[in-house]
């Protein structure tokens, strides 16, 4: 099975402005669910075979802002595809992905290198993990770890940060 990642619009059967029902509807085929409230946000969790899916609906939490999806783990290959444009996201070197991104017109901001992020579409993803993997010649994971889609607006507040 593959879920496509289509920034800044959604993930698989998950489209950024769902509601919650709609978002429950659509991750209900890859099996059990639950949904976690926190002051009015709420976060779907389930996996789509061994990849670990977050469904979140921040802010009012009344519509889906962002869909995490994370890797399996050490020792685990994932029996589910991540796709973005055609690339395995849990299998492609970082490098790898950030290259075709900027081949794409997109340019990773690896400011923060375990956060790296793709303003605009919005993609953040995770290269940090205590767990035995590859690592490059500056101690981060080849591989990303997670992968985030969100609107193209999500990650507006870091560029200010810096």
């Amino acid at each position: 099975m593959d879920i496509v990642l289509d920034p800044p619009h959604g993930a698989g059967p998950v489209r950024l402005g769902m509601n919650l029902d709609e978002a429950v509807a659509a991750v209900s085929p890859w099996g059990p669910h639950e949904v976690e409230r926190d002051d009015g946000e709420k976060t779907i969790r389930t996996s789509c075979g061994n990849v670990r899916v977050d469904v979140l609906l921040e802010g009012s939490g009344e519509s889906v802002t962002a869909v995490e999806l994370w890797w399996p783990g050490e020792g685990r290959e994932a029996d589910v595809r991540v796709l973005l444009d055609g690339c395995d996201v849990f299998a492609t070197p970082a490098e790898n992905l950030f290259r075709r991104a900027a081949e794409r017109g997109r340019t990773a901001d690896t400011t923060e290198p375990e956060y790296p992020f793709v303003p605009g579409v919005s993609l953040g993803f995770t290269r940090r993990t205590s767990q035995e993997v590859p690592r490059t010649a500056q101690g981060l994971p080849v591989h990303v770890t997670s992968v985030l889609v969100a609107g193209e607006h999500y990650y507006d507040f870091r560029p200010a940060d810096r």
